[in-house]
């Protein structure tokens, strides 16, 4: 599996990695192989829509040191959903970034949902982090970020933070969906051309022969009250963003496009 920076050595900090590797089989795929390490865990169970992944982050958030790696790997004709637990956390840092690298691989004919949930930003937070799904030939996927900066029903404000958030989608070894996002405190408080007051925003993207098809059928999904979004395709490829003063309405917005775009309900741990 790829290879996880090693944490700082001045201070004790947060390392894990969880790697899962399906193989074809019954309902889905089998699991071929698990690692863990540190504070990654990963667990398997049945699922509508084949296995679903769970990936967990045993420290309960990150901040400025903290490392973690999550990867996936799909063999040929398998169909899976990774997601994780519940919402990441970014807390304050006074050391640096913490450090996510998500790295993905899909063999031809198969199809993942990478669908984790939120990402809260805290005040003074600093995440730098990749995201990578390689798709080969033939294979699919539906991808989902999501992030929300603080808890409005917690009266957090967010006044000052730093995000790094690079996602990109490749298939056969050429670049499908390249998404380099950085946020910083400036853009709290920019105008329309930037987050224009939200709380919270999403990115979701299907990759898979035909997505652009349903952009309609999507388009006229994008009515939840307190969120604002587009959606248009193009070549095998579908993408959607959302906006919100909150997280728990975009929560909803996010579950109905889901829904509509995959077979099977939300994962389970989405419904908790």
């Amino acid at each position: 599996m790829t290879a996880c920076p090693a944490p700082s050595p001045t201070h004790e900090r947060s390392h894990g990695a969880a790697y899962v590797a399906l193989r074809p089989g019954p309902n889905g795929g089998r699991l071929d192989r698990l690692h863990q390490r540190g504070s990654a865990k990963a667990f398997l169970h049945p699922g509508a829509s084949g296995p679903e992944i769970v990936m967990l982050n045993t420290s309960g958030g990150l901040t400025g040191g903290d490392r973690l790696c999550l990867r996936l790997d799909l063999g040929a004709g398998c169909r899976a959903t990774g997601t994780t637990q519940t919402a990441e956390r970014a807390y304050r840092s006074t050391g640096g970034a913490a450090r996510v690298t998500v790295h993905h691989r899909v063999e031809a004919g198969a199809h993942l949902d990478w669908l984790p949930q939120e990402t809260i930003l805290f005040d003074g937070s600093h995440l730098d982090r990749d995201t990578t799904i390689d798709l080969a030939g033939g294979a699919s996927c539906l991808m989902l970020e999501a992030v929300v900066l603080g808890r409005a029903a917690m009266g957090e404000t967010v006044t000052r933070t730093t995000l790094r958030d690079t996602r990109r989608i490749t298939r056969a070894g050429r670049p499908v969906l390249v998404e380099p996002l950085h946020l910083t405190t400036e853009a709290l408080t920019a105008g329309p051309a930037v987050l224009n007051g939200a709380r919270a925003f999403a990115t979701l993207a299907l990759v898979a022969q035909g997505a652009e098809d349903a952009a309609g059928r999507v388009q006229a999904l994008l009515d939840e009250p307190g969120v604002t979004g587009g959606a248009s395709g193009f070549d095998g490829r579908l993408v959607i963003r959302l906006m919100a003063g909150d997280g728990w309405p975009l929560r909803r917005q996010v579950t109905r496009l889901v829904s509509a775009l995959r077979p099977g309900p939300m994962p389970r741990v989405w419904q908790i």
